[in-house]
């Protein structure tokens, strides 16, 4: 017959064993700060990706978003009616925010002049900070940012669409790794739309992309930049030695004070970049080729590629290998940066970027002055 207490009765090894289990268990956190979603404080609202960055936010664990802020209360308002975020999260003051929500990180989603200011309010609480391409408006607040990460240490990462695409990591490690078609000689990228007003941008992100010293200038900054970002990645942050560029508005109705079609050339020692930017596009893309000395890669868009390397009777299109976990999406990217599993590097680097906009000031004076710029 059973004996309602003979659970309880336990060899003395049984009973030790459960003693020191409990005493490691309660050694331990109840839960540790990998295992914690990401605190992450949204600075400005008035760039349009914010949006997409928010329903990102909204589907993954991982990541929690902790304070909200723009001077804007009609734009706080309609975010936060959108999101369904309470107003305990709404700020119109960075300082305030910072100093009561405690991030983690700080994701900046303001225009490209004001990229400065909140990497100096964040650099004053070592906070990690990510923004929207491109780094700065001005070489001047480009070296300002670098200044403020060098002095706090913290690090500023640089948002591309393009840094998650496959077919871009693919191009790497057939130049880089593998070295499959040779020394580059030339590189091509075309980035552009139909324009902001066009595809119907929110207006609070149209008055500024179409403002020259927010944005610092039209489709040569907003789409021009990403050229350079690749180019400057592939070439291992060697500066060019040369910048010559044209610029025109083609639709002055709609963009009377900045250009809407740029073109871009890079000379290096043994290689030129031509960089074609615009917003007159009949439709959107990102596509970059690379020519080497033996060899070729072309991708067009994040999942498409093309090749033709030594031996090759005719070009391939080839399926891109996935990109490492970490390195997939700008959320999983910020997370590991924040938790110090790695730095910025590549083409999310602050190194990478002051060149960049080294780039696009070298371009703006070319196109100022009709004439070749070293930058």
């Amino acid at each position: 017959m059973h004996t309602p207490t003979r659970r309880y009765h336990r060899p003395m090894k049984y009973i030790l064993a459960l003693s020191l289990l409990a005493a490691a268990l309660s050694a331990q956190p109840a839960e540790t700060s990998e295992a914690k979603p990401l605190r992450v404080a949204i600075a400005g609202l008035t760039h349009g990706h914010v949006s997409g960055f928010l329903r990102g936010a909204r589907n993954r664990k991982d990541i929690q978003i902790v304070g909200i802020f723009d001077p804007d209360p009609a734009l706080r308002a309609r975010y936060a009616k959108d999101f369904g975020f309470g107003e305990g999260l709404l700020f119109g003051q960075l300082d305030d925010m910072l100093g009561r929500v405690h991030p983690e990180a700080v994701a900046t989603f303001t225009n490209t002049y004001d990229h400065a200011m909140v990497v100096e309010a964040c650099a004053a609480r070592h906070l990690p900070v990510m923004m929207e391409k491109p780094l700065a408006a001005s070489v001047a607040q480009a070296h300002a940012i670098q200044k403020a990460a060098q002095r706090s240490g913290i690090p500023v990462m640089v948002n591309y669409e393009t840094t998650w695409y496959k077919s871009h990591g693919e191009i790497w490690k057939l130049i880089h790794e593998q070295k499959a078609a040779g020394e580059i000689r030339k590189m091509v990228a075309m980035d552009g739309h139909q324009g902001p007003k066009e595809i119907n941008v929110q207006p609070e992100f149209f008055a500024w992309l179409s403002d020259p010293v927010k944005n610092g200038a039209g489709a040569l900054f907003d789409f021009g930049c990403y050229g350079a970002n690749l180019m400057t990645w592939l070439m291992d942050n060697q500066r060019p030695t040369a910048v010559t560029a044209l610029a025109h508005t083609n639709k002055p109705g709609i963009y009377a004070h900045v250009d809407d079609e740029a073109t871009v050339l890079l000379q290096y020692p043994n290689a030129q970049g031509i960089i074609q930017a615009s917003w007159n596009w009949p439709f959107s893309r990102k596509d970059f080729e690379v020519y080497g000395a033996t060899g070729y890669a072309i991708a067009t868009g994040g999942d498409n590629l093309r090749v033709r390397l030594p031996g090759a009777k005719s070009e391939e299109s080839r399926t891109p290998e996935p990109l490492p976990p970490a390195e997939r999406d700008s959320i999983s990217y910020l997370t590991g940066i924040a938790r110090g599993r790695f730095r910025p590097a590549g083409l999310n680097s602050l190194e990478n970027n002051v060149i960049v906009v080294e780039i696009l000031e070298a371009a703006k004076q070319s196109i100022q002055t009709g004439r070749t710029v070293v930058p």
